[in-house]
């Protein structure tokens, strides 16, 4: 039984050595090492090209090694290979950590104070009580639910927005295209964290940016893809948002002269709000491919026909 990796060198070396220690029936391959392309049954990659794919016969399961899954052409994957995004703590962790950040930095008013800073204006703004900030998440998957569970010791009211209904302690769900409306209206805070798929693509528009309350403020830690760009710009320049925290872009790296880096109630930083723990994302590599082994499902398998 063998995995192949195809990731960076680091990552690699450090796989490498917790699968000889806790998984050593299992070989972890390089593609350099000239093994049987037959052999190979799993890939742990981040964007396989076609051609790797096509040369593994006997490929069973594409294992994605971050938290997305949108970077694959599913539809050129071969019907029988099954699609899993990675599932560790790093990910939630460092999540959390960017969430609450910016969800902190937009309630008290740092985007503000940034713009009255460059100008030299000394002009406090009345603090609004935490339990009046209203924060809503859009996406309740797995990332979604670890910002939600977070954010209580603040006081903030919760709610929650996804494709089928949830029940999540101390936060209002909603679900569905029907409740979107009256999902937004509620949002002073707006995360983004749904998967990119042809449904949600360009779902952050004027539509429905415009229908949260005046001088809410929006931060985007799901894809580039979500957000029509222009329509942001526009409703920062409307003054209808307040400001905004844009961890991804489309594309990414954002072009140099790109309006977004310099409008001065725009954050960007460049897809760091979770990032991929090596020693976790290999150990849970492994407790996966016991499940498999098991004939268990597997924590993060994707239902190819919805793209999450």
């Amino acid at each position: 039984m063998t995995l192949l990796y195809t990731s960076d060198p680091t990552r690699g070396r450090i796989w490498r050595e917790i699968f000889g220690e806790e998984a050593s029936d299992i070989a972890f391959v390089d593609p350099a090492d000239g093994h049987d392309p037959a052999a190979i049954r799993y890939l742990a990659a981040w964007a396989p090209s076609a051609d790797l794919i096509a040369s593994l016969p006997n490929l069973e399961i594409l294992f994605s090694i971050g938290a997305g899954i949108d970077q694959f052409d599913l539809s050129a994957l071969p019907p029988h290979v099954r699609v899993v995004r990675m599932i560790e703590p790093g990910i939630a962790a460092g999540m959390v950590e960017y969430a609450t950040m910016a969800t902190l930095a937009l309630h008290r008013n740092l985007i503000d104070y940034r713009v009255a800073q460059q100008e030299a204006r000394w002009s406090p703004i009345k603090l609004t009580p935490a339990g009046e900030r209203r924060i809503g998440v859009m996406g309740l998957g797995n990332l979604g639910q670890a910002v939600l569970q977070a954010l209580p010791p603040f006081g903030f009211a919760l709610s929650g927005w996804s494709r089928t209904l949830r029940a999540i302690e101390g936060v209002t769900c909603h679900a569905g295209e029907a409740a979107l409306p009256d999902f937004l209206a509620a949002c002073d805070i707006l995360i983004c964290l749904l998967p990119l798929t042809e449904e949600t693509r360009g779902i952050l528009c004027r539509k429905t940016l415009s229908r949260l309350p005046r001088g809410a403020g929006l931060i985007n830690v799901g894809r580039g893809g979500h957000l029509v760009e222009h329509d942001l710009l526009s409703l920062l320049d409307e003054e209808h948002l307040s400001g905004a925290f844009l961890d991804v872009t489309d594309p990414e790296p954002l072009p140099a002269d790109h309006p977004f880096w310099t409008h001065p109630r725009i954050v960007i930083t460049p897809h760091i709000a979770s990032m991929t723990r090596a020693d976790s994302a290999a150990r849970a590599l492994i407790a996966n491919i016991r499940r498999h082994q098991a004939g268990a499902p597997l924590d993060g398998e994707v239902a190819r026909n919805r793209g999450y």
